[in-house]
This record gives C-alpha cells, structure tokens and sequence, in this order.
C-alpha cells in the first residue's frame, strides 16, 4: 500500500512540475513577442496578458508540485545530497520564472523591457538549469 501511495505521489509530483516547466519556458519567449511589438498596441496588450495568465497559472501550480515534492521529502523521507543541489538549482528556476513574472508586469506599466536578443538568451537558462536537475533525479551521483 505503502509502494503505492508513492508512486502516486510521485507521478503527480513529475506531472506538475512538467506543467510547471512548460510555463517556465513559454513566459520568457512571450516576452521577447512583447519586446518585438513595440508599435502594435493591440498585440502587445494580448500578449501582456497572456503573459500574467501564464505567470499566475505557473506559480499556481508550482504550488502544487512543491508540496507534493514536500510530500515525498517529509512522508517517504527521501534524502540525499543531490535531493539539496536539485533544490537549489530549482530555486534558481524560480528565480528566473520569477525574474520574467516582474518583466511582464514591467511591460504592463509601459516600462522598457531589456532587447530581445537578450531575453532569447535568457530563454536558455532554464534548459541548462533542468538538464541538471534531470541529471540529479536520475543518477543521483551524491
């Protein structure tokens, strides 16, 4: 029963955090759209706005993935070092989402965004920080 209610947990746990990548990855490219509309007020406004849907749904349901996460942690007691380096490379994936989050908002109150070669930059970061967090998870080298 016990094998059970784990593999739940943690089948729910991956499926948020996949939902919740998605918008990690999306919410930056919206504001390179955002960046590169500069005259058309009418696309501008939409993506703007899709932009703090998806910022809203994205700590909506981080929210759910960190306290499944918090779940297998305290419940099942999972542990290990490479459980704190993922947790820290997460918190650095927050702080990037988050990073774009204020950006949208930025570009709400009519505020200069940062160019748009510079945003598709820091569209990448996130690839890199998931790689290692996949890397952590899998191979758990510590």
């Amino acid at each position: 029963m016990l094998g059970t209610a784990y593999l739940w947990v943690k089948t729910l746990h991956v499926t948020f955090v996949i939902s919740w990548m998605a918008a990690v990855f999306y919410l930056p490219r919206i504001l390179v759209n955002i960046a590169e509309a500069r005259d058309e007020a009418a696309v501008r406004q939409r993506l703007i706005d899709m932009g703090r849907r998806l910022y809203r749904f994205g700590h909506f349901i981080f929210g759910i993935a960190f306290l499944l996460g918090l779940t297998l942690w305290l419940y099942f007691h999972i542990s290990g070092g490479w459980l704190y380096a993922k947790l820290a490379l997460v918190a650095l994936l927050l702080a990037h989402f988050t990073w774009a989050g204020r950006l949208v908002k930025r570009a709400a109150k009519g505020q200069p965004l940062p160019q748009p070669r510079t945003l598709r930059l820091m569209n990448e970061v996130p690839v890199l920080l998931l790689v290692g967090v996949l890397y952590l998870v899998l191979g758990k080298p510590f």
